[in-house]
């Protein structure tokens, strides 16, 4: 069985060890008064793995190995294969 924490309209937490399928309380079980609202709390969350974007945990992108050519830009790739490519009706 889970544990829950509950907060009054006066500021007061509280925790309850109840079922999940049991009914929240109704009033504070340290003042008295209602409604009581469940507080949740934010859970942490690693991405681990390498099938993840490099933006997934804000470091830099990955390093060129020794050895390693750097590739090219699309952009450059495009401008390329323009020019290797004859121009139709030039034979």
């Amino acid at each position: 069985m889970p544990v829950y924490e509950y907060k009054c309209p006066h500021g007061h937490v509280f925790e309850l060890f109840h079922g999940i399928t049991e009914p929240a309380p109704e009033v504070c079980a340290i003042c008295g008064e209602g409604p009581v609202t469940r507080v949740l709390h934010p859970v942490a969350v690693h991405f681990k793995g390498s099938g993840f974007y490099s933006t997934d945990y804000g470091r830099g992108g990955r390093k060129a190995r020794d050895g390693d050519k750097p590739e090219k830009a699309d952009g450059e790739k495009k401008k390329e294969s323009e020019k290797k490519a004859p121009a139709r009706g030039e034979a």
